[in-house]
């Protein structure tokens, strides 16, 4: 295999900085480690403290720039999470830098000058998806059970409600201001109406402001 030119990129986040296993000493070794075992010539070392949470990274973006420009044929990184957390951001990606381009990691040791080295990728791609989707199903479901049972599950507490021991409870006075909201609406009085009608009664809100239109419609919503 003929000798690849690479762009290593290194990322640490801020509370990672002290973590011995992404710290920017331990990725760097790894990759050189790496480049000297499978035929890479590290021509740039991209090294930058960000969090993983978008692609808008100075680093990064340099990074990719040099490989475009034809500087590097390759992108290397210690671990895929460096490079992004994101399934949606490593699929944009690979459609834009690496179909023409190589992407390497270590750990997962994905090496996408071979065929098998783009199935792994594919496959990570894929087991990352349906990952976080499940998490998300859990979460919900789980949410579900607990708003059913009347406990909190996070959030601000409705309004005219309140949290005793973890369980939302009727809160009698901010209930009373509801009814009183819904009866003026079932006179026809408009949301701008009664938010004016409440503060001209000297009702406030939880926060001590007056109402307004939008509040009171929340207020229905959460009703």
């Amino acid at each position: 295999m003929n000798t690849t030119k690479a762009i290593a990129y290194i990322r640490v986040s801020t509370y990672q900085q002290e973590n011995t296993a992404h710290s920017l000493v331990s990725q760097k070794e790894k990759i050189q480690a790496y480049a000297s075992l499978y035929d890479l010539d590290i021509v740039d070392y991209v090294i930058e403290t960000n969090s993983a949470k978008n692609l808008n990274r100075e680093g990064l973006q340099g990074a990719l720039s040099q490989i475009k420009s034809g500087k590097a044929d390759a992108l290397i990184v210690v671990k895929l999470d460096r490079l992004t957390r994101s399934v949606a951001d490593l699929g944009l990606l690979i459609n834009e830098y690496f179909t023409d381009h190589e992407l390497l990691s270590v750990s997962e040791h994905i090496d996408t000058r071979s065929a098998g080295g783009r199935l792994i990728l594919n496959i990570l791609t894929s087991v990352s998806q349906w990952e976080r989707e499940a998490i998300g199903e859990r979460t919900s479901a789980v949410r579900q059970s607990m708003k059913a049972k009347g406990l909190y599950c996070g959030g601000s507490v409705p309004y005219g409600q309140i949290l005793i021991n973890g369980q939302l409870v009727t809160n009698l006075q901010e209930q009373s201001i509801i009814n009183r909201a819904k009866a003026l609406r079932s006179e026809g009085h408009s949301l701008r109406k009664i938010a004016t009608m409440f503060s001209n009664e000297g009702l406030k809100t939880r926060k001590d402001t007056d109402f307004s239109h939008v509040l009171v419609s929340r207020m229905f919503s959460n009703a």
